[in-house]
């Protein structure tokens, strides 16, 4: 055995041939498909799996290439097929294809035909398991021996097609294998097609979904901000009439000097507080809506982005002829959509570690990273950050902790300095304003006080950049959202 090759979920090519040297005498092709099940002589470029595989698979190859092909059987007459080999070591090893419809399923087996391992193994709650790691091989009852009813030559059409075949061979010396890997192997190539784009779209329209659900939130944002003139106005309503307002008021009704008409304007006040305190309440709260509205705006010309974007990829993933493989990729570099959790041997793969930023390219390409939330700061500021890198955070609002990555002993580009600014700003409360001060420091000159409450740092140096906010600037950084080394997007 040359080289055996995984080709998840449920695929394995089984290279035999005596040395690495010219072509190989046979490519063997066995697939536990439910769509497809089947074994053949492989003909057609077969195309190496990129990514991990599962134990299955690794142990497929740790075990089988370099053994010895003993003989090929097929076990009690019904559609299962026995590979037996023989490893250098002179251990018995044996691949059992189960090609029994949708339960189709591979084992491999050791001495005394014990299980070493299965493809999709039975749930662990399942006491009647058939195949069970380390017990003796039952095969699955099946019927009885001389029961098929017609051949592949009546059941499967003829390929319009001619294989190709390795230099040496005149005539194909298993034209059965042809006919199955037409027939069967497009058949499980399409569903396989289908089921992706299955995926793909039911993944595209939950976020949809979930987009135009928090453009909805979001407008309702913008109407409550919009409030804040009035707000603002009360408050100097209140001011005006500061003196006559007696301790304990609940309403001040006084005439509205901002209405043509002159109309009288009734304003709720808190009986606890004093008129003075009322009247910064109200002017902190104008405050709080004007910064709310100045954020809602960015927010949503974002989902508004996002949402064309993802009607956009639906409309292709629904083409005819559309390429879901590439549609998903981009949509997932582009973070559209998240990778699927990838399911290897019927077990769901540990998802990579959440990192606490989002990641986004400077002017020359350098990386930009931008704390999640007030946790996430602390933990990209001091464990995703080194010392040379440049910190960035608004001075006159809470926000994201902002990281360009800086070479040792490299200087930030200007321009790449300016980018990491507008990213401060831009997830800040602050978010729509045209001007704004950001704090510019080493990350090394970055402490946290003992005790203080996440996102809350001090500085040792550094200084205050004075920033003209730049809308097109802006807008180029946000297109280059892309999902961090590591993130499973």
């Amino acid at each position: 055995m040359r080289e055996v090759l995984g080709a998840p979920p449920r695929d394995v090519l089984l290279v035999l041939g005596r040395s690495s040297e010219g072509p190989p005498d046979w490519r063997l092709r066995v697939s536990a498909s439910g769509d497809a099940p089947r074994i053949h002589a492989e003909r057609r470029r077969f195309e190496r799996h990129e990514g991990p595989l599962g134990p299955f698979f690794r142990l497929l190859e740790r075990e089988l290439v370099g053994a010895e092909l003993r003989e090929m059987t097929q076990v009690s007459g019904d559609r299962i097929v026995a590979i037996a080999l023989r490893t250098d070591a002179g251990e018995s090893r044996t691949l059992v294809a189960e090609l029994v419809g949708r339960h189709a399923n591979l084992c491999l087996l050791g001495n005394s035909d014990k299980v070493l391992a299965v493809l999709v193994p039975a749930p662990a709650d399942k006491t009647d398991a058939r195949l069970r790691v380390g017990q003796p091989y039952v095969p699955p009852p099946g019927r009885p021996a001389g029961t098929l009813e017609a051949s592949l030559r009546e059941v499967l059409p003829a390929p319009a097609e001619e294989p190709h075949l390795p230099r040496g061979l005149a005539a194909d010396p298993a034209p059965l294998s042809w006919i199955v890997e037409v027939a069967l192997g497009g058949q499980a190539a399409e569903a396989r097609q289908q089921d992706l784009a299955r995926h793909l779209l039911e993944r595209v329209e939950r976020k949809l979904k979930n987009a135009r659900s928090l453009f909805a939130g979001l407008v309702k944002r913008r109407e409550a901000a919009n409030e804040a003139e009035r707000v603002q106005q009360d408050g100097e309503l209140v001011k005006a009439n500061l003196g006559r307002i007696p301790r304990g008021a609940k309403t001040l009704v006084t005439e509205d000097l901002y209405d043509p008409e002159m109309k009288p304007r009734t304003i709720a006040l808190d009986p606890k507080l004093s008129p003075r305190e009322n009247l910064e309440r109200i002017f902190d709260k104008a405050k709080k809506l004007e910064r709310s509205r100045a954020a809602v705006e960015g927010e949503i010309a974002l989902v508004t982005a996002r949402i064309a974007d993802l009607e956009a990829l639906l409309a292709e993933a629904r083409a005819p002829d559309a390429d879901i493989a590439a549609l998903e990729a981009d949509a997932i570099a582009r973070e559209l959509v998240e990778a699927p959790q990838s399911t290897v041997e019927g077990r769901k793969e540990a998802p990579a570690p959440r990192l606490p930023y989002k990641s986004y390219a400077a002017f020359a390409g350098t990386e930009i990273r931008v704390g999640r939330n007030a946790r996430d700061n602390d933990d990209l500021t001091f464990h995703h950050a080194r010392g040379n890198d440049v910190w960035l955070h608004t001075a006159d609002a809470p926000g994201s902790h902002v990281v360009l990555v800086v070479e040792k002993g490299a200087e930030p580009h200007p321009e790449e300095l300016l980018d990491a600014a507008h990213l401060a700003v831009q997830f800040s409360p602050l978010a729509g304003a045209t001007k704004a001060r950001v704090h510019v420091a080493r990350r090394k000159e970055v402490h946290k006080p003992r005790g203080a409450k996440p996102g809350l740092v001090t500085l040792s140096g550094g200084k205050i950049l004075d920033l003209r906010l730049q809308p097109d600037r802006l807008q180029r950084l946000l297109r280059t959202h892309r999902p961090p080394p590591g993130s499973p997007g």
